[in-house]
């Protein structure tokens, strides 16, 4: 039974028998995987679920039933606003995506106002992703199921004398009904008109009529004792309590039930009839509860003779569903896209990564169209921020993004532009280089000088960047990226994640600029207002006992805390030039200096090249929405929102470089003025520091090696350790305390507080599982189990729990992530805990057996921090550029002639009269002929583009496993 349990781990049926054709196994370093990318951008119309008239709705997204993501709550709102995007990696066979609008509550439990449910068969149908508003439906308790059932259905006789058998051997992760948090399950079999039920274990309490040694069956003769029976519920006997039937056995609080039961019914003929497969929950009080149904089609099986195969529990669509709350619930803007990828071994896609990389380093040339121009327009508006990531993300693999970076600025630059409009479409220059300040990407580390002033927390791992001040006192005058070992102070610690070359973004420099300002605007809250349309004096309160303040003074306070706020702001990035990445600031002189080149006439204008990303696409949004940027874990309420916005709009200001204009557009910024010309003098000498050659030197050789390997820190936090019977020695003595735990890439490590030394770890090539532990088991559903192999060999566990379902996803997902490649990761886990003599999920008595449930590795949630992989980026490049294949060839010609004509060479149709230009027909790599002048030669860099893509597409081919044969037994949707 384990080695079934080990190995069906998908919902198809798996036959039994004689064998079919395998498929032959992928080479180990080609992987298929599955990315879901959801963005929950808004609600509207939710109904109001508190007495205020109001709600304060989150939603809870689960992946086959299983919670992964939690949004933060928007409180008070019946609209709410969270444009929160995530992208899970997901095991390859899951089947849908439920978006839970929940409304949080303070004293009693969160109300459900309605769910979106989207299955894998409707993303299917939308490879680009489907992005739209959905309404929300009632949520109804016979069809929240979930989980799985082990069934084998064979025909048996011969004709005249056919019967049907059904071996109903287990079920697994069936859904929670109960308030302990399991359920109490049992199986009914329905087939032409009979109806049959499961045996189960003895639980001599559950029939009030049968307790002590034994009972009188409905026949006459004499029951067995309970404890050790096992006796039908068709032959059960009953007692009636009202018009409750009291059935003699249940398996009592598990979701992991083991039947093992045979059943048996006359075969239909001709067999035509449906077999129903329904598991139930027993209630001793109420209706039995619903847990899911599988119905099969029996045609067929006289020739397979058996099948046997997991099956996924599906809801009973037999009953009239009732739509008229649809709509009444409200709406959910979402945006989804799943990509199912083979990505192969990374030699198949040299030829065509070294092919851009070729392009990337020649550069621009005269009277010729570059590849990088025709991807850019090639590619849609909807796809281009994907492309410009993969790109971007591609070349930081490459080392040649600062290259790639410099190209996109100059084909960018040789348009017609004009100076004070730069770089504000959403062309591939711009959304490169605003996926540039966000995406990873290598730092060049340097050794800090002989003498350093502070001393660094014991404990701390990881890179950090140390501000050296100048020999004057004061302003900070230089950066060293560190070991952490020496001192940092207290201002940017950053542990940076495992990966090698390890890895520093644009992220950490955005938290350590904004992060003080944007603090101190959630802790003061303060009103402000400057907008006269919008002041309302009854949110500010009285300025004495009894006077209530005037719109004036509301106007002037509310003035002088945002001068304030932008004040600090201000200051902060000013000191910042030293503290930003150094391939960063290199990107920006680059910049600086291509658009200095193009527009010599208008010196303003490579300050605005500048500030349009750095302040317009990087500052400003950050400010507007913090948790979005991860600079705070909840979303701001109403008061604090709109001073954020202002604070905002007051930034792009200053990065206009022309506050005026703003003033021009919105009067009742004038008081504001003064601080705005201010700021923009700042920004201008900011940039000049930040884009500075004096250090360009040092930032090219480097200053050095990093003392040694550093164990940079993955994950970290307090979490509590669970005590249970049988852990090992490792944790015994801190069962039942909260300590402190550090994943590196080398162990998972813990001590009493996150200064401390560090009391045990446990090595990483140790770990064979992380996985999620059931809420009955202590109560709480953010509990995690580590499996691992102690010293002495023997496989133990440790329990901790997180505070919440995002902190417990994330611990999980960085565990499986560092994890990933050893080899003796298990197969199966049991989700419960081994209390007394058997496993509380399934009942198993023996401990060290295989578990009743799969693992799930590959479920993990992607992170900004995460290690770049080009392979995959290649992967995602060569679809999109496959999809392209033919617009690619028209494209080019298209661009080609006025090209040439910029640069002073004859067209292609020079000396042809107008409308009788000569074509030639080429006969494509794909086989189809396409068009291309008379007399021209296939340019070179379009056709090695083309049979790259050509030889991916042929290995993809070679790839892809032979289609197996379908199973006898048809399973058809309840």
């Amino acid at each position: 039974m384990g080695a079934v349990l080990g190995a069906a781990g998908s919902s198809r049926a798996r036959r039994v028998g004689p064998a079919r054709p395998r498929s032959a196994p992928l080479p180990p370093a080609m992987a298929r995987r599955s990315a879901l990318s959801i963005r929950i951008v808004e609600g509207k119309n939710l109904p109001a679920k508190d007495i205020t008239g109001s709600s304060d709705p989150y939603c809870i997204v689960k992946i086959d039933d299983e919670a992964i993501i939690r949004t933060a709550t928007v409180w008070k709102t019946l609209s709410p606003f969270w444009g929160e995007e995530y992208e899970v990696q997901l095991q390859p066979g899951f089947h849908s995506i439920s978006i839970y609008v929940m409304d949080e509550d303070a004293l009693s439990r969160d109300d459900i106002i309605g769910k979106v449910c989207i299955t894998r068969d409707m993303l299917a149908e939308h490879p680009k992703g489907y992005s739209g508003w959905m309404s929300l439906s009632e949520v109804d308790p016979d069809e929240e199921v979930q989980g799985e059932i082990h069934l084998r259905v064979e025909v048996l006789g011969s004709q005249g004398s056919r019967r049907l058998r059904c071996s109903v051997l287990e079920a697994r992760d069936l859904a929670r009904k109960d308030r302990n948090g399991a359920s109490d399950p049992f199986v009914r079999l329905r087939y032409n008109g009979k109806t049959q039920e499961s045996t189960v274990s003895v639980v001599a309490s559950a029939c009030p009529a049968c307790r002590g040694a034994g009972g009188i069956n409905p026949r006459g003769s004499p029951e067995p004792p309970l404890s050790p029976s096992l006796v039908s519920l068709r032959d059960r006997p009953t007692q009636q309590e009202g018009t409750k039937l009291w059935p003699l056995q249940v398996v009592k609080k598990s979701c992991y039930p083991r039947w093992n039961e045979t059943f048996e019914f006359e075969l239909a003929e001709p067999a035509g009839e449906k077999l129903c497969v329904e598991v139930w929950d027993w209630d001793l009080v109420g209706r039995n509860d619903f847990l899911g149904k599988v119905v099969f089609s029996v045609q067929g099986l006289e020739v397979a003779g058996q099948e046997e195969g997991w099956f996924r529990l599906c809801p009973d669509k037999s009953k009239p569903t009732e739509d008229e709350r649809r709509g009444s619930l409200g709406s959910l803007q979402l945006q989804v896209k799943l990509r199912d990828e083979t990505v192969l071994p990374s030699h198949c896609y040299q030829p065509l990564v070294q092919l851009l990389c070729q392009e990337v380093k020649s550069g621009r040339q005269d009277g010729q169209v570059h590849l990088v121009t025709l991807l850019d327009e090639t590619t849609t508006a909807e796809c281009r921020q994907e492309v410009a990531i993969n790109l971007v993300k591609l070349f930081l693999g490459q080392g040649l993004v600062k290259e790639f970076l410099d190209l996109l600025f100059e084909l960018e630059l040789a348009k017609p532009c004009e100076p004070n409009t730069l770089f504000r479409s959403n062309s591939l220059a711009s959304k490169s280089m605003e996926s540039f300040l966000k995406v990873p990407h290598h730092p060049k580390p340097a050794l800090p000088s002989s003498s350093w002033p502070w001393a660094v927390p014991r404990g701390r791992t990881g890179w950090a960047a140390v501000l050296v001040p100048s020999p004057g006192g004061g302003r900070l005058e230089k950066i060293h990226w560190v070991t952490l070992g020496v001192s940092v102070p207290n201002l940017w610690p950053i542990p940076v994640p495992c990966g090698v070359p390890r890895q520093v973004t644009g992220m950490p420099y955005l938290h350590f600029v904004l992060g003080p300002t944007i603090a101190r605007v959630f802790e003061e809250k303060k009103y402000v207002e400057l907008d006269p349309g919008k002041v309302e004096i009854k949110d500010v309160g009285c300025s004495g006992l009894h006077r209530v303040q005037t719109e004036g003074e509301v106007i002037e306070q509310g003035r002088q805390h945002l001068q304030s706020y932008l004040g600090e702001l201000l200051d902060a990035i000013v000191r910042s030039a030293p503290a930003c990445p150094p391939l960063i600031r290199a990107a920006f002189r680059q910049l600086f200096q291509r658009v200095g080149q193009r527009f010599p006439q208008h010196q303003h204008a490579k300050f605005v090249a500048v500030t349009s990303f750095l302040c317009l696409r990087f500052f400003s949004p950050a400010v507007m929405t913090p948790k979005l940027f991860q600079l705070r874990a909840t979303h701001a309420d109403a008061r604090t929102s709109r001073t954020l916005l202002l604070l905002a709009k007051a930034i792009q200001l200053v990065g206009n470089m022309e506050p005026a204009a703003g003033r021009a557009k919105e009067p009742w910024l004038s008081p504001l003025l003064p601080a705005l010309q201010e700021g923009t003098a700042r920004m201008r000498d900011f940039i000049t520091r930040l884009v500075g050659t004096e250090e360009e030197r040092g930032e090219q050789e480097g200053e050095g090696r990093p003392l040694g390997p550093c164990p940079a820190a993955v994950k970290e936090g307090l979490l509590l350790v669970h005590k249970t019977r049988g852990k090992g020695p490792l944790l015994a003595a801190a069962a039942g305390k909260k300590l402190h735990f550090c994943l590196t890439g080398e162990s998972l490590s813990f001590a009493k507080s996150p200064g401390a030394e560090r009391i045990g770890a446990i090595a990483l090539g140790d770990i064979l599982a992380a996985e999620k532990v059931e809420e009955k088991s202590f109560g709480s559903s953010h509990v995690m189990q580590v499996v691992y192999l102690a010293s002495g060999g023997q496989q133990e566990t440790a329990y901790l729990q997180c505070k919440c379902v995002n902190e417990l996803n994330q611990w999980l997902s960085a565990l499986r992530k560092v994890c990933g490649n050893n080899p003796r990761l298990l197969r199966s886990y049991h989700p419960g805990v081994f209390r007394g003599d058997k496993w509380s999920c399934c009942h198993q008595r023996d401990r060290t057996g295989l578990g009743c449930d799969r693992t799930r590795h590959g479920v993990t949630l992607q992170d900004w921090s995460d290690p770049l992989e080009p392979t995959v980026e290649a992967q995602r490049l060569f679809q999109h550029l496959q999809g392209l294949r033919d617009t690619l060839r028209d494209k080019y010609w298209e661009l080609l002639e006025p090209e040439r004509a910029r640069s002073g060479q004859g067209g292609l149709g020079s000396g042809r009269p107008r409308g009788h230009r000569a074509v030639a027909v080429i006969r494509g790599l794909w086989g189809s002929p396409w068009l291309c002048p008379a007399g021209a030669a296939v340019p070179e860099a379009l056709s090695r583009l083309l049979a790259a893509l050509a030889e991916l597409e042929r290995c993809h081919r070679r790839a892809q496993p032979p289609q197996a044969a379908g199973p006898a037994l048809l399973r058809l949707q309840a």
